[in-house]
């Protein structure tokens, strides 16, 4: 049995009928207006509660609310939100400044063993230290602190520039990329032409994996990506040792186990053998031990002239333009490479250059290009 209202029905002018229906409808109307005007309709239809409620989408106590603002306020108070008094702020401006100050503060300062400030020690600390922010919430904090920007519990790292002489390290490399766009460009005085600049780096540590079990291959319309147990074996590791030449984009490696003197005076010797010994072999470095190692300059002192090392500054590595080649063998090869065996690493390695150097790159550099000039 459907209950009935007992409440005498307002009176309602073809007008506010002409316009209920017309918000109800409209697709420009704000949609709590129009399922409001949906309401007062259907209630003008003589629908129960529960129907107007389903019909409308909505939960009965807004269809409650609707009609008694309707037989209260009339219709027009009925599609619009009644006037709150408002309640009154709480957190004051001052209150929000001694909260962002705080969060910039470390909690050692205040007494505290801990580090970095969590959202729970923060509302603790404000709840105990400030009298106006005794009830302040943890979600309130969180807001503030959001809305500024600001992340106490995070730790962001950077590298402070110790190289006091870096401005100028920085200005002779950009020199030795001028000089080599100019040799490149086949405008170079003969001095530079007997000059080949190599950047070169060393990427130690690459690990050779193994797969535990056998990896699934994609499935057309059902499994997208190759499938991978996340489980490996180690193998061992293994160093890159790589020079790029600036003028044909070809490179020169050397892969080993280790990672000392050797294995660098090793490399320089395949360079020496890769180029005519009347070529001044310019190379772009930083300045790891084993690159001024006294066996590195004994063996050096057994080539005389053969080599100029340029060494980038201190947390300058990023000056040296092999960086961009190992970023992309990074990404290319080694991020995601399983072998069977150790070796199969070292092979897969020297196979990647073979054949990048069948189609070399030259890289150029451009950062501050513009501003270099050579006297």
């Amino acid at each position: 049995m459907v209950f009935r209202r007992n409440f005498p029905k307002p009176k309602f002018t073809e007008e506010q009928l002409a316009d209920l229906g017309k918000i109800r409808n409209s697709r420009s109307e704000e949609r709590r207006r129009v399922i409001r005007a949906g309401i007062i309709l259907d209630y003008i239809a003589d629908l129960s509660d529960e129907v107007i409620a389903r019909k409308n989408h909505v939960n009965k106590n807004t269809v409650k609310n609707t009609l008694s603002k309707l037989r209260e306020f009339g219709v027009d108070s009925a599609l619009a939100d009644l006037p709150r008094p408002g309640k009154p702020r709480r957190i004051t401006d001052d209150d929000k400044a001694w909260i962002l100050n705080l969060a910039c503060t470390k909690p050692s300062e205040h007494g505290y063993p801990n580090e970095l400030w969590t959202y729970s020690l923060l509302t603790s600390h404000a709840r105990m230290s400030r009298p106006s922010l005794r009830d302040v919430s943890r979600s309130t904090i969180h807001d503030i602190l959001t809305l500024a920007a600001i992340r106490p519990h995070k730790i962001r790292y950077y590298v402070e520039n110790r190289d006091e002489d870096f401005e100028n390290k920085m200005a002779t490399i950009l020199h030795v990329y001028k000089e080599v766009e100019i040799i490149n460009s086949g405008s170079a005085e003969d001095d530079l032409k007997d000059t080949i600049t190599i950047s070169f780096d060393e990427k130690p540590g690459i690990q050779a994996l193994s797969l535990k079990s056998e990896e699934l291959p994609p499935v057309p319309g059902k499994y997208p990506s190759v499938t991978r147990d996340y489980e490996y074996r180690r193998l061992g590791t293994l160093s890159l040792l790589a020079g790029l030449n600036l003028h044909s984009g070809k490179v020169t490696e050397i892969t080993s186990r280790t990672h000392n003197s050797d294995d660098f005076i090793r490399f320089l010797k395949k360079l020496d053998s890769s180029y005519p010994k009347e070529i001044t072999l310019r190379l772009i470095l930083d300045n790891l031990r084993v690159h001024t190692s006294e066996k590195t300059r004994k063996y050096l002192a057994t080539v005389p002239n053969r080599f100029v090392f340029v060494f980038t500054p201190k947390h300058g590595s990023w000056l040296n333009i092999v960086e961009t080649l190992f970023s992309k063998i990074t990404r290319t090869l080694l991020k995601e490479i399983r072998v069977k065996r150790f070796e199969e690493l070292k092979e897969r390695i020297d196979q990647y250059f073979d054949e990048l150097n069948r189609s070399p790159v030259i890289f150029r550099w451009t950062y501050k290009m513009d501003e270099t000039v050579i006297a």
